[in-house]
């Protein structure tokens, strides 16, 4: 299968399309058919030499790039109970490393015609979605999710309905989530975006927008 490959830290012109061999689910795992993946931040600085005290100091271990992911189910692992060949899954593609105080996300490949992730790591897609927008949700959104829903705290910054939230970048990849997921919980949500994004802004839900 088709593959996008790193083996050196640089800028994107690293990353080479090779033949690779296809993956095989863990027992825990899901085969995933690839129908679409987003790039984020996270594949741009790891490419670059972002996390090196995990990703390796001198070449990268892991050789593959991409998370966002939204596909069809080829295969599951034995312990697989959620899932079946066919279904419509979207998720992250990651394998969790930590080394001391360090936590770093590590890519398993979802720019490639097949990719493998933890069921734990999947949801079902919904019939009204397409694969390219649920490819474009996980990243982002678990990102505004923790900086709303923990603020750093733990279970102290838990929002409540009726707080108020100030979001900057309101139009921004991780700010239209959290615009979103703010209005979910039931806080009174104030966006901060450029002029241009202001109906946009607007359409997500904030109830102010500067």
């Amino acid at each position: 299968m088709k593959a996008a490959v790193y083996t050196r830290y640089g800028p994107p012109d690293v990353v080479q399309i090779k033949d690779v061999e296809k993956p095989v689910p863990k027992d825990d795992g899901v085969l995933i058919r690839v129908r679409a993946a987003s790039v984020n931040p996270l594949d741009d600085g790891l490419m670059k030499g972002g996390g090196r005290v995990v990703t390796g100091l001198r070449k990268p271990k892991v050789t593959r790039l991409g998370v966002d992911v939204a596909g069809q189910v080829e295969s599951v692992g034995r312990n697989v109970t959620r899932f079946k060949p066919g279904d419509e899954v979207f998720g992250v593609c990651i394998t969790d490393l930590q080394a001391s105080a360090l936590r770093v996300w590590i890519p398993q490949g979802a720019f490639a015609e097949y990719a493998c992730a933890p069921e734990s790591a999947l949801v079902t897609k919904p019939d009204n979605v397409t694969f390219e927008q649920a490819a474009s949700a996980p990243v982002a959104a678990f990102t505004a999710l923790q900086g709303l829903r923990l603020g750093g705290l733990g279970d102290k910054g838990q929002i409540q309905p009726g707080q108020k939230v100030l979001v900057n970048g309101a139009a921004g990849g991780i700010g239209t989530f959290a615009v979103q997921i703010a209005k979910s919980f039931g806080a009174n949500v104030t966006g901060v975006c450029s002029t241009k994004n202001v109906e946009l802004v607007r359409s997500l839900g904030a109830d102010r927008v500067i």
